[in-house]
C-alpha cells in the first residue's frame, strides 16, 4: 500500500514540476499533459542527476526541485534538437 501512495505522490509532484517548466521556459510547452509527462521523465532524469552530483535524495521538497531541474533540462534539449524542424500539412 506504501508504494502505491508513494508512486501517486510522485506522479502528482512530476505533473506540477512538469507544468511549473512549461511556463517557466516559455514557448517550449508541450501542452498541460505532455509537461506532466516531461516532469515525470524530468523527475527521473533530475532525481538521478542530482542525486549522483550532490549525494542527497528523498523528501518532496528534494523530489519537486529534481523534477523541475529535469523538466526544465529535458525541455531545453527537446527545444534544441526541434528548433530547425517545421510543421507542414498535406
Amino acid at each position: 500500500m506504501n508504494l502505491l501512495v508513494d508512486l501517486i505522490v510522485w506522479l502528482i509532484i512530476g505533473g506540477i514540476a512538469g507544468w511549473l517548466a512549461g511556463v517557466v521556459v516559455r514557448g517550449a510547452g508541450f501542452g498541460v499533459l505532455g509537461d506532466i509527462v516531461v516532469g515525470i521523465i524530468g523527475g527521473i532524469i533530475g532525481g538521478f542527476l542530482l542525486g549522483a552530483l550532490f549525494g542527497v535524495g528523498g523528501g518532496i521538497i528534494w523530489s519537486f526541485i529534481a523534477s523541475f531541474v529535469g523538466a526544465v533540462i529535458l525541455i531545453l534539449i527537446v527545444r534544441l534538437i526541434t528548433r530547425g524542424r517545421t510543421t507542414s500539412t498535406i
